[in-house]
């Protein structure tokens, strides 16, 4: 026997789909930020290039 899906559950769903592509998105927008915050760090001169590297290994490492 085949069940079809309650409207209850049809909701459940489309709210568990729809959390999905929300973090989905907000984790896109959380790593291009880092990764543009990593890109400039790279470009800095203040500091050795060890330093800055481990600055940009440990920026990258943020993200998800």
């Amino acid at each position: 026997m085949m069940r079809s899906h309650t409207p209850l559950d049809i909701q459940k769903i489309q709210s568990g789909w729809r959390k999905r592509q929300v973090n989905e998105g907000a984790e896109k927008i959380r790593n291009d930020s880092i990764e543009e915050v990593a890109k400039e760090i790279e470009k800095m001169t203040v500091f050795g290039k060890d330093t800055i590297d481990s600055f940009v290994v440990y920026i990258r490492g943020m993200k998800r």
